[in-house]
């Protein structure tokens, strides 16, 4: 093994660098990515270097392993999902959150704190002060798919 890893040139990497990115290619996740990118620039370095004494295979290794930890930070950073920018659908995931605001009338009723409403096809579970079924309820907030509800004054409306 330490011979192989002994002769390692710049061919070595290139192949192994290519390998990496047809893997990538076959199953995508970006990670085999950087990594092929790390293989092929330490290629690319070890056709500059040549052969140099102090060029041997634990500083390639290095060299390659420093690299492909550059790569994937530069990913990260440059196409990664932390940039900061805004979505055009920042709920889209998360459907309670999705339900502040909307109105309903309570299937069964907030008793001790819990309750149920019915919102589209989903029965949720509701926490709020105790109301009897039938009550017109607004939700103001959500928490880990139980929402918290209002009663809605009927007699304020116009």
């Amino acid at each position: 093994m330490s011979a192989y890893l002994a002769a390692l040139g710049p061919w070595n990497w290139m192949i192994i660098g290519g390998v990496l990115l047809a893997l990538e290619i076959m199953a995508p996740g970006v990670y085999l990515l950087w990594i092929g990118i790390a293989a092929l620039l330490t290629g690319a370095l070890s056709f500059q270097i040549g052969e140099a004494a102090w060029w041997s295979w634990q500083v390639q290794l290095i060299v390659f392993v420093a690299l492909a930890l550059v790569c994937a930070l530069a990913g990260r950073y440059f196409f990664g999902a932390d940039r900061g920018g805004t979505s055009d659908q920042p709920l889209l995931n998360r459907r309670e959150q999705q339900l502040i605001g909307q109105v309903s009338t309570l299937e069964e009723p907030i008793h001790d704190g819990h309750g149920r409403v019915r919102l589209g096809d989903t029965l949720w579970l509701v926490r709020g002060p105790d109301l009897p079924p039938g009550t017109r309820v607004r939700v103001v907030s959500a928490d880990g798919g139980t929402l918290r509800v209002e009663a809605i004054d009927e007699s304020s409306r116009t």
